[in-house]
């Protein structure tokens, strides 16, 4: 247990260097232990681990750093920051240790400054190493995923309420969906669907319900309270630490304003890259404990879903009633947009991701996607935590810089819109896309989209050379035809119909389709001899009776079992859920076939 003599959250340099004097005094006639040398834990670290283990109200005594609260928050206490590593700065080097004027040893670690010059460097110097990333709070993530941080902080207190003194989202009142009139003008069927249309939609922030037409903006609204961070990481294997992934920092805060008013290059050992990343502008953090985070962990719900349990099928049969009506009614997009849901890559074999199921809505008019666009990207945005929406147009293609880019004038990676968290939904508007030419800009970014639809991975541009980086992306297309430029694995033309009157969703159904999501999206899966032989005696009647289908199709088909199978909690493949597969691909190569039409 951590003793009364240790304040961690507002003095942490204290209990620092408290351990660090004991252990001097520990190592007794030995003149310099090893920790001396290369900078290694002596202890501290430890302590810190304990006091969040051992209390479970640690967590929620340590202030959240973000834009809100960094003026409320004093230099050198404890603080926690989410976000994801945009980039990776390298490692600097620092006075760990120096001797001070009683020839004692005092350590600088998790400071900035090392409160010597550098002429000093001597024998009673030690020079230790630390490692810097850039992290960004995450792209698009959706204001109800924030939960962990919507506490208030008192300008009075370094201690942030774990809950805040604003109404929370459980006390807010649903309310539905209502269309302007305006995005409903057109053919009588598009007025039908206006007098029936009765969506209910979840709520954006903690006062403010989404109602009308969204822009895309909404769907990737500004957040005043995101900031950036520069995360100092000691002790740790750089295995542990990679781009793009998603983690909570616990450290020390060094932003001091009145220093970087005067200064924005205070660090006397400062690599190039703090030069473009001012004091002022985005406040450093030396990490003392981090985690990485998963889906579950932006989730504010704490139902505990069991596979194969009775609520499963409830809240399965709840969701794709839900979807069904955001469809349109259309019950096998539905089912579709479901699996399509609870897909992501869990294997890879080559260039082969196993597990990812993209999904291309065709039949997408100007009239369909003005009445079921924004239904689709906010009821997409509002069941998993991170959305993005990605207008797509020649001139978009020909200009945009899609992949991350390296800045060698500034040393820094420059983000891309494809540089993504694992599990982001990218929601892919191709509606607008017309017969034009592509430039070498438009053609390479063709190209990464492609790459990221077939194997989910991305080139990083260096200049020099690209950097193939794993991605774990739900792609979603909507578009008029088929789209040439963009093979998504799933192809169903949309056939809406009049959605008909919703029932309201209440939070707890909302909290229950997250969890399921996150749950079962992961949920190990396999398919014992006996299905493995029908499969296969199905497979090859399939590809008998049509020469067409391929190695993909039948690839397809297998991520889809998988899908249907963890839809319901199921481990293993049964044959009604085979059966259920193999109906739906009819359905969907029925609906797929091209109409003929015989004049009069």
């Amino acid at each position: 247990m951590v003793g009364r003599e240790y304040d961690l959250v507002g003095n942490p340099l204290g209990a620092v260097r408290s351990t660090f004097e004991k252990a001097i005094e520990a190592g007794g006639s030995n003149p310099e232990p090893s920790f001396l040398i290369d900078g290694k834990d002596w202890g501290a670290t430890q302590l810190f681990h304990q006091f969040l283990l051992d209390q479970p109200s640690a967590l929620s005594q340590i202030p959240i750093l973000d834009r809100t609260s960094l003026p409320h928050l004093q230099p050198n206490t404890l603080v926690r920051y989410r976000g994801m590593v945009q980039d990776m700065l390298g490692n600097e080097f620092y006075v760990g240790v120096h001797k001070n004027g009683e020839g004692s040893w005092t350590t600088n670690k998790f400071t900035d400054v090392s409160h010597l010059p550098l002429g000093t460097l001597s024998e009673n110097t030690r020079i230790w190493e630390r490692r810097l990333l850039y992290c960004v709070p995450v792209p698009g993530q959706n204001l109800w995923a924030e939960s962990y941080s919507e506490s208030v902080t008192s300008p009075c207190s370094n201690v942030m309420s774990p809950h805040g003194e604003k109404r929370s989202r459980d006390d807010c009142e649903d309310m539905d969906f209502q269309a302007s009139d305006q995005d409903f003008q057109g053919s009588t069927s598009a007025k039908k669907m206006r007098e029936n249309m009765h969506c209910p939609l979840l709520l954006r922030s903690e006062e403010h319900i989404l109602h009308g037409s969204t822009s895309n903006s909404d769907m990737v609204p500004f957040d005043i309270k995101s900031l950036s961070c520069l995360v100092k990481i000691y002790d740790t294997l750089e295995s542990e630490l990679k781009l793009n992934d998603v983690f909570e920092f616990v450290g020390l805060l060094t932003f001091d304003t009145k220093l970087a008013a005067e200064d924005d290059t205070c660090d006397e050992l400062c690599e190039d890259e703090l030069v473009h990343l001012p004091p002022r502008k985005v406040p450093r953090l030396h990490c003392i404990v981090h985690r990485k985070l998963a889906i579950h962990d932006f989730l504010s719900a704490s139902l505990t879903l069991e596979p194969k349990s009775s609520l499963v099928k409830g809240v399965r049969e709840s969701l794709l009633k839900h979807l069904t009506s955001v469809l349109g009614n259309d019950d096998l997009a539905a089912q579709f947009m479901l699996m399509h849901l609870l897909s992501g890559v869990h294997t890879r074999f080559g260039l082969v991701a196993i597990g990812k199921l993209s999904l291309n809505l065709t039949c997408f008019s100007k009239e369909i996607l003005t009445v079921f666009g924004n239904r689709i990207k906010v009821a997409v945005a509002n069941l998993v935590p991170f959305t993005m929406c990605m207008p797509l147009t020649i001139d978009h293609l020909n200009s945009a810089s899609l992949a991350p880019a390296k800045d060698y004038q500034t040393n820094r990676l420059v983000s891309g819109p494809l540089q993504l968290s694992e599990g982001t939904h990218l929601i892919v508007d191709a509606t607008e896309l017309q017969t034009g030419t592509l430039n070498s800009v438009g053609v390479e970014n063709v190209r990464l989209l492609k790459t990221l639809l077939e194997s989910q991975k991305v080139d990083y541009d260096f200049k020099y050379y690209k950097m193939e980086m794993a991605a774990d992306a739900q792609v979603l297309i909507l578009s008029e035809g088929k789209s040439n430029i963009l093979p998504a694995d799933v192809i169903l033309p949309f056939h809406p119909q009049a959605p008909g009157v919703s029932e309201y969703v209440d939070m707890e159904a909302l909290k229950a389709w997250r969890c399921y999501l996150a749950t079962f999206r992961s949920l190990q899966h396999s398919i014992d001899s006996e299905m493995q032989k029908i499969v296969e005696d199905d497979l090859v009647a399939a590809r008998q009776s049509d020469r067409s289908l391929g190695s993909s199709d039948f690839s397809r088909l297998l991520t889809m079992s998988r899908l249907v199978s963890i839809s319901f909690g199921e481990t293993c493949l049964s044959l009604e859920h085979w059966q259920m597969v193999m109906e739906m691909e009819r359905l969907r190569r029925e609906r797929s076939k091209p109409k003929i039409v015989i004049g009069h």
